[in-house]
C-alpha cells in the first residue's frame, strides 16, 4: 500500500521553554583587577597620572593646530586596556566615555568630549575612597599614555597603510575608507507592551510616548552623525580633497541605530595624516577593495545547433536578483526566465536600464545567471520548463570592477531594497563578487556588516562567492604559480593567510561558497591541480573566517586550473583540459558559442547553490530564509576521501570545503531511509532564554537485537542586528545562540532540568554523542575548531542504532550579545536529521508517527493547561 504522504519535512516539537541554564563554572577574579581592588590609592594615581600626560599633550597639540589656522576638533582619543569582563558599556555609563571601536586583548578605543575627563577623574578619587559604584575602576588596567598614537595607528590602520604611514608624503594622494564611530551615549528603547491591568486609553498614552522616544533616539543619532560628518568634512576641504561617497546604513527595524558611518575619501597624505591623528573617532582606516576581475581566455567564434525550447516559469516562481556585470538577457537559454521588467542598472552615471553584460570574452552575469537556471549542465535538446526568474541586477563595469564612487555596501542595500520592495518580493540573491584579496579579520568590514543587517531586517538570503585566487601574481598577495614556486605545494598553501576568503565571504550571514575540482587530469605538459574529484580547487578562498567562523559553509564544482611541468611552472586555464571546467552558458557578444567549459571560479560554484535555495522558496514558500540556509547546510557533505583522514587532516578539509558538497534531493525532500525535521516558521528567542525539542525515537529503530548505523546531524541558522564597532563574536551580535543535546541515555526530564534553570540543582551531564565538532575545540572528533561560533552551526555524528535514547532531545540557547535590551532577541531555525547509512531499514514512516503522537500529546496538554 502507498504511503499517504510525499515524505513531508516532520516538525520538531517543542516541548519546555524557560530561562537557559549555564554551566556555573568558578570565575576567579582577574588578578591585576583583584591587585588593584588590592591598592586602589596606588592604581587610582598610576591612572591620573596617565590621565595628566595625555591630556595635557592633547591640549597643546590642538593650541599648535589653532596656531597653525588648522580647522578646529573636539574630543579626545583614549586607548584604554580593560579586563575583558568589563561590560563595555559601562564604560559609556559610569565614565562617559563613547565606545569608539572594541579591540583584541582587552584594548578598547574610546574618545570623550570632555578633553579634561573630568568624569574619569571624579571616579578615580571615588575608587580610593571607596565610593558606591567606582569598583569598575579596577577593571580599567591601563590608560595608555601613546603619545605618537603609533598603538592607536596599528589598531586602526590597514597592514598596508601602516607598512606606510612613516613614509607617507605630504603630497600624495590617497582613496581611503575611514569608518566612524556613531554610538552616541543613548540607546533606542523597546517598542511599548501593553499592561494588561490598564484600560486601553492609558496604553495607547504610554505607547504613543514610547513611539515619541524611539522616535527622538533616531533624531539624536542623525543629529549626531551629521555633526561629525560635518566636522570630518570641513577638515577634508580644508586640505582640498574630497568625499567620494559617505555610507551609513540604517537598519529597517527600529529597535537600533548604527554604530558607526563610512566616508570614501580623496586626500593629500598631510591630509589624511591629520585627520587620523586628530579625529578621535576613527576606528578603521582601509584602502577601497579592488573587485576581483576573473580569469578569461579567448574562444574562437562557434555556432550551436540545438533543438531546444526553453518555456519560462510558472508567474508564481522564486525569483533570484543576480548582482553582477549585467546579463545577456536575449540569451536564448535564458531569455523566458528573466523578468526583465525589474532590471536595473546600479552603476552611477549610466542609464538604470543599460544592463548588458560586456564582460570580455562571454561575460559573467550571464554565465552565473545560466548556473541558476541550469546548474551543472545546460540543456541541449528537448523541452525544459524554467523553474526561476532571474531579475538582473547591473553594479559591475565592462571591466568586471566597480568604480570608485560605486560603495559596495551601499550599492548592495539601494539592491535588496529595491528588489525586496518590488513586485516579486524577491528574498535570494547571488553575489559572486569579491575583493581580490584576503578578507581583514580586526572588525567586520562594511560590506560584510551589511549583508548581516540586511539579512536580519529583511529576511533574505545572500548567497556569496569566497572568492578566487590569480594564476600568478606578486606579493604580498601571491598567485597560485607563485606560491608552488616559494615551495608550498597544494593544498598545503591554501593555510596560508593570503589564501583566506575575500570580503565580504566572511559575513556570518551570507552563505559563503568555495569551489572543489572535478578530479584529476593530466595530458602532454599539463595537469590539474586537484588529485582527486572533490579536492578544493587550487583558486578557491578558504577559511578560517573571522573569528574562526566555518567559511566557506559549502563547495560546489568550479573547475580548477592546471600547471604546466616547465620550471617555473605556468598556472591557466588551457583550452586542452576543458573537460574539467565547468559548463556555462556564456554571453555571446563579442562572439563564440552560446555555451562552453571555459570559465573557472567560485564565481560558478555559488549560483549552482542559489539554485538550491530557489527550489526550497518553490517547496517552503511561506518559511523563513534561514530554514533554507540551513536545509542547504544540512545536505551538504564531504566526498568520500575525507572520511579515511586523521582529525588534523579532517580539519583542513573544514576549513576548505566546509560542511561539504550541498545536495538538491537531500535538501528538499525525504526519503524511506532518510527524514528532516524541521521548525517550521520561525522561532525567536532573547538572551537567557532557552527552547528544548523532543524527537521521540522509536523502539523499532532502537532494537537492541539490530546494530546499524545511523547518521544524526543537526543545523541551527539564525539571525541578529550587528555592531560593527565590536570585535568579538560575542560583541557582535546583539544576541548570539548556540545549541546542547541530551546525552547517551539522559532521560528527557533530566535534559530539560540540565538545560531549563529551575530551582533544583541540576543533573550530572552523561556521555556525549561523539559529534564531529563539538562547542569546544577539544571536544569533538576535530580538534581545534568549534561549531558554535557562526551563525550556521551543524555538527554530525554516526551512533549505532542499539544505542539511540528513548528521546532525542536539543535545547537552544540564548546569550547577550552587545545589546543590553533583553528584548533584542535572534531569530532562529533549527534543523534535525536521521539517515540509516546502509539503508537496513525504513525509519521515515516510524518517525512520522511517532513524532505526530508527541505532538497530538502536546496540543492536548495545552488545551488542557488552557481550560484550567
Amino acid at each position: 500500500m502507498p504511503p499517504s504522504h510525499k515524505f513531508e519535512y516532520l516538525p520538531l516539537v517543542l516541548r519546555d521553554q524557560g530561562p537557559a541554564r549555564f554551566p556555573q563554572a568558578p570565575q576567579a577574579e582577574n588578578p591585576l583587577t583583584q591587585a588593584n581592588k588590592d591598592d586602589r590609592t596606588t592604581h587610582s594615581g598610576g591612572l591620573s597620572t596617565n590621565v595628566a600626560r595625555v591630556t595635557s599633550t592633547w591640549k597643546s597639540k590642538q593650541a599648535a593646530r589653532e596656531q597653525q589656522g588648522l580647522p578646529s576638533i573636539s574630543g579626545i582619543p583614549l586607548l584604554l586596556k580593560v579586563d575583558t569582563s568589563l561590560d563595555l558599556d559601562d564604560l559609556r555609563k559610569q565614565f562617559e566615555f563613547e565606545i569608539v571601536c572594541e579591540e583584541e586583548d582587552g584594548f578598547v578605543i574610546v574618545a570623550s568630549d570632555d578633553i579634561d575627563l573630568t568624569m574619569f577623574q571624579r571616579k578615580l578619587t571615588e575608587f580610593i575612597a571607596g565610593a558606591t559604584g567606582s569598583t569598575n575602576v579596577a577593571r580599567i588596567h591601563e590608560l595608555r599614555e601613546d603619545l605618537t598614537q603609533e598603538e592607536r595607528l596599528r589598531l586602526i590602520l590597514s597592514d598596508l597603510l601602516f607598512s606606510e604611514w612613516p613614509t607617507l608624503a605630504d603630497d600624495s594622494v590617497n582613496i581611503c575608507d575611514i569608518s566612524i564611530s556613531c554610538i552616541g551615549n543613548w540607546t533606542v528603547p523597546g517598542p511599548y507592551k501593553p499592561r494588561s491591568n490598564w484600560g486601553e486609553e492609558a496604553n495607547e498614552r504610554h505607547r504613543q510616548t514610547r513611539l515619541r522616544e524611539i522616535s527622538e533616539a533616531h533624531e539624536k543619532w542623525d543629529e549626531l552623525q551629521t555633526e561629525r560628518s560635518d566636522a570630518a568634512r570641513q577638515l577634508i576641504r580644508f586640505y582640498g580633497g574630497e568625499v567620494i561617497n559617505e555610507y551609513h546604513g540604517k537598519p529597517e527595524r527600529e529597535r537600533s541605530i548604527p554604530d558607526y558611518f563610512t566616508l570614501r575619501v580623496k586626500l593629500s597624505g598631510r591630509g589624511l595624516r591629520d585627520f587620523v591623528l586628530n579625529y578621535p573617532y576613527i576606528f578603521e582606516v582601509v584602502e577601497p577593495d579592488n573587485i576581483e576581475t576573473p580569469q578569461q581566455v579567448a574562444r574562437e567564434l562557434k555556432a550551436i545547433q540545438s533543438a531546444l525550447t526553453v518555456l519560462p516559469p510558472p508567474e508564481s516562481a522564486p525569483a533570484v536578483c543576480v548582482i553582477d556585470s549585467g546579463i545577456q538577457e536575449q540569451h536564448f537559454l535564458l531569455e523566458p526566465g528573466i523578468d526583465k521588467a525589474a532590471s536595473h542598472c546600479f552603476l552611477p552615471g549610466v542609464s538604470n536600464t543599460d544592463v548588458a553584460d560586456y564582460v570580455r570574452p562571454g561575460g559573467h552575469g550571464t554565465r552565473v545567471a545560466g548556473a541558476v537556471l541550469h546548474g551543472e549542465l545546460t540543456p541541449k535538446s528537448g523541452e525544459v520548463r524554467l523553474e526561476t526568474w532571474i531579475q538582473n541586477a547591473r553594479v559591475l563595469d565592462k571591466n568586471c570592477g566597480m568604480p570608485l564612487t560605486a560603495f559596495p555596501p551601499s550599492v548592495l542595500r539601494e539592491v535588496v531594497k529595491r528588489f525586496n520592495e518590488g513586485q516579486r518580493k524577491t528574498r535570494i540573491f547571488n553575489q559572486s563578487i569579491n575583493a581580490d584579496s584576503p578578507c581583514r579579520t580586526r572588525h567586520m568590514s562594511a560590506w560584510g556588516a551589511e549583508i548581516d543587517l540586511l539579512c536580519n531586517d529583511y529576511d533574505i538570503l545572500i548567497i556569496q562567492s569566497a572568492g578566487n585566487l590569480k594564476p600568478s601574481r606578486p606579493a604580498p598577495h601571491s598567485g597560485v604559480a607563485d606560491l608552488l614556486a616559494a615551495g608550498k605545494p597544494y593544498p598545503d598553501y591554501l593555510s596560508e593567510p593570503v589564501c583566506r576568503v575575500a570580503n565580504p565571504g566572511q559575513s556570518l550571514q551570507a552563505l559563503t561558497v568555495g569551489s572543489v575540482a572535478y578530479g584529476a587530469f593530466e595530458h602532454e605538459d599539463w595537469k590539474s591541480v586537484a588529485t582527486e574529484d572533490g579536492q578544493p580547487s587550487a583558486f578557491s578562498r578558504v577559511g578560517l573566517g573571522i573569528w574562526d567562523s566555518i567559511k566557506p559553509e559549502v563547495v560546489e564544482y568550479g573547475g580548477d586550473f592546471l600547471v604546466s611541468s616547465n620550471n617555473p611552472a605556468d598556472v591557466d586555464v588551457p583550452m586542452l583540459g576543458r573537460d574539467r571546467y565547468p559548463e556555462l552558458v556564456r554571453s555571446t557578444m563579442h562572439g563564440g558559442p552560446a555555451f562552453d567549459r571555459d570559465e573557472v571560479g567560485t564565481s560558478f560554484a555559488a549560483p549552482k547553490v542559489t539554485r538550491i535555495a530557489a527550489r526550497l522558496q518553490s517547496i517552503l514558500p511561506d518559511e523563513s530564509c534561514l530554514l533554507y540556509r540551513a536545509l542547504i547546510v544540512q545536505s551538504a557533505r564531504w566526498p568520500a576521501w575525507a572520511s579515511q583522514l586523521t582529525p588534523d587532516e579532517q580539519a583542513n578539509v573544514l576549513r576548505r570545503l566546509g560542511f561539504g558538497i550541498p545536495d538538491m534531493e537531500r535538501a528538499t525532500t525525504n526519503t524511506d531511509f532518510r527524514t528532516t525535521l524541521i521548525t517550521h516558521e520561525e522561532q525567536s528567542l532573547g538572551p537567557g532564554d532557552c527552547h528544548v525539542y523532543q524527537v521521540p525515537v522509536p523502539a523499532k529503530l532502537r532494537s537492541p537485537a539490530d546494530d546499524f548505523d545511523i547518521r544524526i546531524e543537526v543545523t541551527l541558522s539564525y539571525a541578529a542586528a550587528p555592531r560593527r564597532t565590536r570585535r568579538t563574536r560575542q560583541g557582535y551580535l546583539a544576541t548570539w545562540l548556540d545549541w546542547i543535546n541530551s546525552g547517551r541515555g539522559e532521560p528527557f526530564s533530566d535534559f530539560c532540568d540540565r538545560a531549563v534553570k529551575r530551582d533544583a540543582a541540576p543533573p550530572a551531564s552523561p556521555g556525549g554523542l561523539g559529534w564531529t565538532i563539538e562547542s569546544r575545540g577539544n571536544w569533538g572528533a576535530i580538534p581545534d575548531i568549534r561549531r558554535n561560533v557562526g551563525t550556521v552551526q551543524k555538527d554530525w555524528t554516526i551512533i549505532r542504532s542499539n544505542a539511540l535514547p528513548v528521546d532525542f532531545c536539543i535545547a537552544v540557547r540564548g546569550h547577550q550579545g552587545w545589546s543590553t535590551d533583553p528584548e533584542a532577541v535572534a531569530r532562529y531555525t533549527l534543523v534535525v536529521t536521521f539517515e540509516i547509512v546502509g539503508q537496513e531499514i525504513p525509519i521515515y514512516e516510524p518517525l512520522r508517527t511517532a513524532v505526530l503522537d508527541l505532538q497530538a500529546e502536546v496540543e492536548a496538554e495545552i488545551e488542557m493547561e488552557v481550560r484550567e
